[in-house]
């Protein structure tokens, strides 16, 4: 099940530290198979309130994104974001093809 690592920055201190971070990320994905879908573009919000940057990376599995962060690759790059920026980073599996809403629930024959 493919793997999306999101993350929402905020106060980001565009500089030195993060240009270099920048330019080595994409080297550290590249064995893991990570590709960004999204990286900060304008969002139109829709509802609520929305403060930051999204950034999302695709990951085939979940362990795939688990060694790239973990990886002495990520790890020596990950300080000049952390110095520059606040945020929020997860990790979520995503759906099989023909996930309905409803599939979250418990089956009738299950107790809730």
């Amino acid at each position: 099940m493919p793997t999306l690592a999101i993350a929402n920055l905020r106060a980001v201190t565009m500089g030195p530290d993060i240009t270099a971070y920048l330019e080595r990320i994409d080297a550290t994905l590249e064995p893991f198979a990570g590709r960004f879908l999204v990286h900060g573009d304008p969002m139109e919000v829709l509802e609520g309130h929305w403060s930051g940057d999204l950034v999302v990376i695709a990951f085939p599995d979940r362990d795939s994104a688990l060694r790239w962060y973990r990886s002495p690759a990520y790890q020596r790059i990950l300080p000049l974001r952390l110095a520059n920026a606040e945020g929020d980073v997860c990790l979520i599996d995503t759906v099989p093809d023909g996930h309905r809403a409803t599939d979250i629930l418990p089956a009738p024959d299950r107790p809730g």
